[in-house]
């Protein structure tokens, strides 16, 4: 096992850090501000939330190999949020997002600040950090 550098721990604990944010953000939209999560919504919280626990069982055993699955949850969640955020804001994607099953259709705009920042691209914004920091992380592994 190589050893973490402080770098190292600083970016998992920024990795921790982002992926515990989305997910009780996420849990607030749904749980106090009462939005029911879409299909699409409920694929993002599934690769989001295991992140939490694995990035912070790596960062408890300083062992960055422990949290290799992040990379890939974050990158498939990248996918999936850009793919509902075009179903939301797109006019070619909409009729798309009124296919998904359940009571909530994918195209529905829960919140818009600033006109463009979604749900979905907030999560997006998120999966995108873990995503890019972890491979950070990697290179300077790498380095030492």
């Amino acid at each position: 096992m190589q050893k973490l550098t402080k770098k190292g721990e600083n970016l998992l604990l920024l990795i921790w850090v982002q992926a515990f944010l989305a997910t009780t953000g996420s849990l607030f939209y749904s749980e106090v501000m009462g939005y029911i999560p879409c299909e699409l919504c409920w694929y993002q919280r599934i690769l989001m939330y295991p992140l939490v626990i694995i990035y912070g069982a790596a960062l408890f055993k300083k062992d960055v190999k422990m949290s290799f699955a992040g990379l890939f949850l974050s990158g498939i969640g990248m996918l999936v949020s850009t793919y509902h955020y075009l179903v939301q804001k797109v006019s070619a994607f909409q009729e798309l997002g009124g296919s998904c099953t359940g009571g909530v259709p994918c195209n529905a705009i829960y919140v818009n600040y600033f006109g463009f920042i979604t749900i979905p691209f907030m999560a997006g914004i998120a999966f995108m950090v873990i995503f890019v920091v972890h491979l950070i992380l990697l290179k300077e592994m790498r380095r030492n």
